[in-house]
């Protein structure tokens, strides 16, 4: 595969990709280890059970990804998101945590800094997390029943694990907890409705993914997406919603808010209704690669540049140049030239 190249240049404002989108997330993956195998994320029979993960020698120090942060924030982003893999595997998270809350924008302000979880560990590290600076936290579950979500999840984990996770978060004040669900037909939508109910006034924010291809492990099939319409309509079928408008630019669930006043749900429609137009987010894998797409199929060195110790003018030069190069719209022209395609893995880059 031909190594991509950065035009290096002088940084002189906020940058603007190819199709004029802002830099505003930057998701770091911390480690590509998880202890779930999610059928649509890190299949077993395909994964296998000894699977080699990324030793922790590969993996950038907490300072060299404090580093990209920084220089991610002088470009313009304003929120950061610790993904993975399962992030809080992580060994001593709440340092990295601690050293991200003192960034500060040019003009001042704190940066959003938010974590996305499957939530096994939660409850007992919310605590520290909050502690350490946290804002908020996203917590995985695709199923109440137990049975389902041990076949979906492929682990020994059960459903109250999680829900006692999601509670302690709330109570420590990581909230809004969002709940991501992602639905597949034939496998988990019998759960949406149980789903909303549960919430449903809890204070939460539950949101509905539609299966994504991620990857090119987990067998994806366009007949098990459920497109976000129809989780709607199912919802509808039981309680009263309207359409909440979006909170900013580059928000990527549609929101809706029950009528009386019981809270709100969220459907991401990346499959259906891309919307790669107000895409404003770049990824760092865990040993160091930027990625402009979820279904990228390169990433571009920033490990090279910390390790031959680049000055913090030319590692925010080198990430400019990576930004305003980029074109990438994989939702929007799926299957037009991508069945074929070589993507990352979600669970080596996160969602």
């Amino acid at each position: 595969m031909r190594r991509p190249t950065v035009r290096m240049a002088a940084v002189s404002g906020q940058p603007l990709d190819k199709r004029h989108r802002p830099f505003r997330d930057l998701r770091i993956s911390l480690t590509d280890k998880c202890n779930f195998r999610c059928t649509y994320c890190m299949p077993r029979e395909v994964f296998g059970t000894d699977y080699e993960f990324l030793p922790h020698s590969s993996l950038l120090s907490f300072e060299e990804i404090e580093r990209v942060a920084r220089q991610a924030v002088s470009l313009g982003v304003r929120k950061l998101r610790l993904t993975g893999g399962e992030p809080l595997l992580r060994r001593n998270i709440e340092v990295l945590i601690a050293m991200l809350v003192k960034l500060r924008t040019p003009e001042g302000d704190p940066v959003e800094l938010t974590l996305t979880t499957n939530g096994t560990l939660l409850g007992r590290k919310a605590q520290a997390l909050k502690d350490a600076g946290l804002n908020r936290v996203t917590v995985s579950l695709d199923a109440l029943d137990d049975a389902r979500f041990t076949q979906l999840s492929d682990s020994g984990v059960s459903v109250s694990t999680v829900l006692d996770g999601i509670a302690k978060a709330q109570a420590v004040g990581l909230s809004p907890v969002k709940v991501n669900m992602v639905v597949r037909k034939g496998l988990n939508d019998d759960q949406i409705l149980p789903m909303v109910e549960h919430f449903k006034g809890s204070g939460q924010i539950l949101r509905f993914i539609e299966y994504m291809d991620v990857g090119t492990s987990n067998g994806w099939n366009l007949d098990e997406v459920v497109s976000g319409a129809e989780i709607v309509e199912r919802i509808q079928s039981r309680f009263a919603l309207e359409p909440v408008a979006a909170q900013y630019r580059g928000e990527v669930a549609s929101r809706w808010r029950f009528k009386d006043g019981t809270g709100e749900v969220g459907v991401i429609t990346s499959v259906t209704q891309p919307f790669c137009g107000d895409c404003s987010r770049m990824r760092l894998s865990p040993e160091g690669r930027l990625f402009l797409c979820l279904f990228a199929s390169q990433g571009y060195d920033v490990r090279a540049q910390l390790r031959a110790d680049a000055s913090d003018e030319q590692l925010a030069a080198y990430m400019h140049g990576v930004w305003t190069g980029r074109q990438d719209r994989y939702s929007e022209i799926r299957g037009e030239l991508t069945t074929s395609r070589e993507r990352i893995e979600m669970s080596y880059i996160g969602g």
